[in-house]
């Protein structure tokens, strides 16, 4: 193994490691880059001892005979079989070192346990939208991913000697942030792939310009020392440089995730399932109630069975969840859920049995301990600790029966009021009081209604009382009209109508800006009793309500809407002032409910990713037009472009008003128009065949060429000063060029306008030149006398 090839090793495994930066984005926080950088130090020490022990080893079992060719032509294929043992050695020992030999190297059972951590984390490639957690089974397969590649960049360029080309495996890196991230992906994922691509240049090229000067000294002349070593840093330089302006300009897609993303099971259109990010109000108004599932618990008033906790909002989705950490499954034996003071919660024990309920998210009461399922497949449901979300993974609730022990949270008033305010810096403080800047009535309002409270509580229960105030003249409705001012939160304070989830929704908002962290909670009323004492819940029994959080007590729910009294739960702590006030079937839904208001985008690793304040419900004409408009625009300049560069160049020619110019331009109309051209004729023999070509009775067509053909000879063959034209000339030209597109067809000329040959022969005529000046960059050789 020479000392090149040393090089170019470590130079592979660092461009590697700088194309792997590109995925930084991609997750909320750096611990998926530790494994990463251990597998790329894997591959590049097994490359470097497999290539460097293995002529040793030949050489000792074989008594100094040298490598035959069969025998090195293997061995560049077990270089890379050993690298990727050493990488599942590596998957092994940090994901399942229990089951690996010494805790290192894979044993079966280790390597069974690693494709069990892969085929999690392949399924939260579907449960995650970038920036992602940074979940076990997402982390291993990046760890693969990213020694995969190591293997392929350090094979091409090490064995292949083709480190140019081992760029391309770079590519494969940088298209995971361009493919999954929404807007720009920064600065970082474009400038260190680019600079990785930069180092492969340079090591190709350096190694290449580095045989050419030994094979120039060795003919005892040609390039002097060290240009090799300046022309592969320049290239480099270039490469990097190049990376950085095309990247800036790449585009990313306007929306972004791994894959699809959580949403409901598979009876959603039908009300047997919640989606997390669509309005309830389809599964309240259908023709005729269907039967959920049954419930039986060990108390007569049962509370809310909640399916999912939405904590973040985008101003064109609604509330919505975050993602969700799926590495916990509620087959395991510690407590689910944080449970709240027992002094202040009770035992709920629950048997729920699906009869037509379709989802992927589990209804549970609150604060749920322990989960199981009648059918073992408690492995294949998650328990997202944050949320208290139960989900399936490849699992729905269709046909499930399971039993739950909960505490329900049932603190009282006084209780609630002597909670602390949080700490500022908190994260559940800072998490969930997070709101973008709203309009001053909004603000205006919540410093109005809590003006005086003494604690979180009080401001709670100000809002409270203000959305259920019967005097206040908020009604629930699912028929809502449509607001004017272009901001949803204002015109629901103005019109004050609305169902569940935009009471819940506007709610959790008033009591951000009020400094207490909220969430909006999406599940079912606990349903209608039956002569056996179990519970039948419905579809018209799905709800949303907020759940509100307190020093030392937990998540505690608060309902604002104003429901029918045989749908509503009993909450001591939060009394609605004007008591139920209307049932859910009194009005007819009809096509007009707006999204609620806009709440910040934040991940699970407090890092809050910035949504774009302002008013998305602007759909008029011109803001229709314009963008049409817009991408017209783009593409009629792109298409104009070479029509533009080449009436630049005759431009350009003229006014340099040299014979040799104007006969460029004639001869650069002819290759235009596709007239023979021929670059062995003489200019005389090439002015014959113009006139020919242009079919014309016109006599001055043909002088004119000719004028133009007598002016470039005596210019090129002729003393010294001669090429110089004057104002007959120029009108030679103008003659000869309307004769050739006289004589042409419309499409010819039409081609002609907008697809010049002769702008594209320029083109391919300089790069040419280049290349033939400098070393190619993609391998191959070319003669060259030196």
């Amino acid at each position: 193994m020479t000392r090149a090839d040393v090089r170019t090793a470590v130079t592979a495994a660092l461009a590697t490691l700088l194309g792997a930066l590109a995925l930084r984005p991609v997750f909320a926080t750096g611990r998926w880059f530790p494994p990463a950088l251990a597998a790329v130090l894997v591959v590049l020490a097994g490359g470097l001892l497999l290539r460097g022990g293995g002529p040793v080893l030949w050489s000792w079992l074989s008594r100094g005979r040298p490598v035959p060719d069969r025998v090195a032509g293997l061995g560049v294929i077990l270089v890379p079989v050993g690298q990727l043992v050493l990488l599942a050695g590596l998957l092994s020992a940090l994901y399942a070192p229990g089951g690996a030999l010494l805790g290192l190297l894979p044993t079966p059972a280790s390597l069974t346990e690693v494709l069990g951590v892969l085929a999690d984390g392949a399924a939260e490639v579907r449960e995650q939208a970038p920036p992602a957690l940074a979940l076990t089974g997402l982390v291993s397969l990046t760890t693969l991913l990213v020694g995969f590649v190591a293997v392929i960049v350090d094979l091409v360029a090490v064995a292949g000697r083709q480190a140019a080309v081992a760029g391309l495996g770079l590519l494969v890196l940088y298209c995971v942030p361009v493919g999954t991230i929404t807007g720009g992906i920064g600065l970082l994922p474009v400038a260190a792939p680019a600079a990785g691509l930069a180092l492969l240049l340079w090591t190709d090229q350096h190694r290449r310009l580095a045989d050419r000067e030994r094979s120039a000294r060795s003919r005892g002349g040609g390039l002097r020392p060290g240009t090799g070593t300046v022309a592969a840093a320049r290239i480099g330089f270039s490469a990097l440089i190049t990376g950085l302006v095309v990247g800036a300009v790449v585009p990313t897609l306007a929306e972004g995730s791994l894959a699809t993303g959580l949403g409901g099971g598979t009876g959603g259109s039908t009300g047997t399932a919640l989606d997390p990010v669509a309005e309830l109000r389809g599964q309240l108004t259908l023709p005729e109630p269907i039967d959920l599932f049954r419930i039986s618990t060990s108390v007569d008033d049962p509370g809310y069975l909640r399916a999912v906790a939405l904590d973040q909002f985008d101003i064109e989705a609604g509330w919505t969840l975050s993602n969700l950490a799926g590495e916990t499954s509620i087959a395991e034996d510690e407590r689910l859920a944080p449970p709240p003071d027992p002094g202040e919660a009770r035992p709920v024990d629950a048997r729920i049995r699906s009869i037509r309920h379709d989802d992927r998210f589990l209804p549970v009461p609150g604060n749920p301990l322990s989960v199981r399922m009648d059918d073992g497949s408690d492995e294949s449901w998650r328990f997202d600790p944050a949320t208290a979300t139960i989900y399936g993974r490849e699992v729905t609730t269709a046909g499930v029966s399971y039993s739950v022990s909960a505490l329900e949270a049932r603190p009282s008033a006084d209780v609630l009021a002597a909670a602390p305010q949080l700490p500022p810096g908190d994260e559940i403080q800072d998490r969930y009081t997070a709101l973008p800047p709203l309009d001053a009535t909004v603000t205006d309002l919540v410093t109005e209604l809590t003006a005086g409270a003494e604690g979180p509580y009080q401001r709670v229960r100000a809002i409270l009382d203000h959305l259920t105030n019967r005097a206040n003249g908020f009604i629930y409705s699912l028929s809502t009209a449509p607001g004017t001012s272009g901001d949803d939160l204002v015109d629901f304070l103005r019109l004050k109508r609305g169902y569940c989830e935009q009471y819940a929704g506007v709610m959790a908002a008033l009591v951000r800006v009020a400094g207490v962290p909220a969430r909006v909670v999406l599940g079912y009323t606990p349903g209608s009793e039956r002569s056996d004492g179990s519970r039948v819940v419905t579809s018209d029994d799905a709800h949303a309500w907020v759940e509100v959080y307190f020093a030392g007590l937990g998540w505690v729910p608060f309902d604002p809407t104003p429901i029918a009294a045989d749908r509503a739960v009993d909450l001591p702590w939060a009394p609605r002032v004007g008591g139920p006030t209307a049932d859910p079937g009194v009005d007819e839904p009809v096509p007009t409910a707006a999204p609620l208001p806009n709440v910040p985008r934040e991940d699970r690793a407090n890092e809050p990713v910035p949504t774009t304040p302002g008013n998305a419900s602007e759909t008029g004409p011109l803001s229709t037009l314009l963008p049409v408009a817009g991408a017209v625009l783009l593409v009629a300049g792109l298409l104009a472009l070479p029509a533009g560069a080449r009436t630049w160049q005759r431009r350009r020619r003229i006014a340099d008003g040299s014979a040799g110019a104007l006969w460029d331009e004639l001869t650069a109309t002819a290759l235009d128009l596709g007239l023979p051209r021929n670059p062995a004729w003489t200019p005389r023999q090439t002015a014959r065949e113009l006139a020919g070509a242009a079919r014309t009775a016109d006599p001055a067509v043909g002088d004119a060429v000719a004028r133009l053909a007598r002016a470039e000879e005596a210019a090129s063959y002729g003393p010294a000063g001669r090429d110089v034209a004057g104002p007959e000339l120029l009108e030679a030209l103008r003659t000869a060029r309307r004769g050739l597109l006289g004589a042409s067809s419309p499409r010819t000329r039409a081609l002609a306008l907008g697809w010049p040959a002769s702008l594209r022969a320029a083109v391919r005529d300089r790069v040419a030149g280049w290349l033939d000046r400098r070393p190619v960059l993609l391998g191959g050789r070319r003669s060259r006398t030196v």
